[in-house]
């Protein structure tokens, strides 16, 4: 496949043309860079069971345009997840909500335990992804050079660990004044490029220990 292995755990299959994960490989790996190929899609499990040891997975400048991780519980250790650069216009992270105590609740509660990195800049998204909230270690989410028009009160519900939101370069005119509620360690909001034509909500401008950069000259203000 022309992949190679840097050292014991990191294999780089970047620029090799390649249209598939080759078997195996992310088993085995910890970092893997599948970036500037032809991958359509990526099934996280793709029919196996066993887990694998991947911390950093970065799948950025490929042809993906629709990727679901409801199926991604088999990478219990993954950190960062790097989609940046493709085509992709669905990114499908909730499931319909099944029963409590539920087997399929508890398999939904551990989708990507440990994510804390999430990049799917430069795509066609044109809403923030659902079901961020089910990522309980995300700290950083970025979406910038999307298509996103607006931020919902629900977009960011649950997300109790989130630092850091990057959404520059977007289509944003309008935030609910909840989008940000209950994000107590919220950090970083970057809203340049933007559209807005509201001002902030209050919820934004009152965050303690906050950095907000929304590049007003790009604003309707």
């Amino acid at each position: 496949s022309g992949c190679r292995w840097d050292v014991e755990f990191s294999v780089n299959c970047s620029f090799t043309g390649i249209s598939t994960i080759p078997e195996d490989i992310s088993q085995r790996a910890i970092t893997a860079d599948f970036s500037y190929n032809n991958i359509k899609t990526f099934m996280c499990t793709d029919g196996r069971s066993e887990e694998w040891m991947l911390k950093h997975l970065n799948l950025s400048n490929n042809l993906i345009s629709e990727l679901s991780l409801t199926t991604c519980r088999n990478l219990p250790l993954l950190e960062t997840l790097n989609l940046d650069g493709n085509a992709i216009h669905t990114l499908a992270l909730d499931v319909p909500t099944p029963a409590l105590g539920s087997r399929t609740y508890g398999e939904v509660r551990r989708l990507l335990p440990a994510l804390k990195v999430l990049s799917v800049e430069r795509n066609n998204l044109n809403r923030v992804p659902r079901g961020l909230g089910l990522l309980q270690s995300l700290q950083t989410v970025r979406l910038s050079s999307n298509g996103i028009g607006q931020i919902d009160p629900s977009d960011f519900q649950n997300c109790s660990q989130l630092k850091d939101i990057r959404l520059q370069n977007n289509k944003i005119t309008e935030i609910h004044p909840d989008a940000f509620r209950d994000l107590n360690k919220l950090q970083v909001v970057d809203l340049r490029e933007n559209a807005l034509a509201t001002p902030l909500p209050q919820i934004l401008i009152s965050l303690n220990f906050f950095r907000l950069e929304a590049g007003l000259s790009n604003t309707a203000w």
